[in-house]
């Protein structure tokens, strides 16, 4: 649970990092703090849903594409971010500003929906049942954790 723990606080802070910075740190800082975060994550996988060899061959390429899809979906959040904290530093944040984010954030929301409805089929292919929800509820669990190092992070609207 501490690695889970460890990898949610640092993915937070990776997403919120560009809105609360003073300066971007180097890019190959960066790639290297996501290829970490990236081989820690599936550490945790590996260690909570435990495959056969056939399993295994068939979930894992598709656990990399779930991740680079959500990679995506990390990228909107972390530019919304970004698009957020401008208007409040600069205490530019309109009504109209306010509902066009918001606008975004629940788009970015819809298409995780999507994203997990689309894999769950594939997922159920090479897993069974029980397989395929505990490895959703995994990736839940870290995403809700994400979402909540983020929100402690981001200042209410003003």
């Amino acid at each position: 649970m501490k690695l889970l723990h460890a990898l949610v606080v640092a993915a937070a802070a990776l997403l919120a990092l560009p809105a609360i910075a003073q300066e971007k740190p180097a890019p190959d800082t960066m790639q290297i703090l996501r290829e970490k975060l990236k081989a820690d994550k599936k550490l945790l996988v590996a260690a909570n849903l435990p495959l056969t060899d056939a399993e295994a061959k068939g979930f894992w390429p598709l656990y990399e594409d779930y991740q680079k899809e959500l990679a995506k979906l990390n990228d909107q959040i972390a530019l919304l971010i970004v698009d957020y904290a401008k208007q409040y530093n600069a205490g530019t944040l309109t009504d109209a500003k306010a509902r066009a984010l918001l606008d975004r954030y629940l788009g970015i929301e819809e298409a995780e929906v999507r994203m997990k409805r689309a894999f769950v089929p594939r997922l159920a292919k090479v897993l069974p049942g029980l397989k395929v929800g505990r490895y959703m509820q995994l990736e839940n669990k870290v995403r809700a954790l994400v979402k909540y190092e983020i929100a402690g992070e981001v200042p209410l609207a003003q």
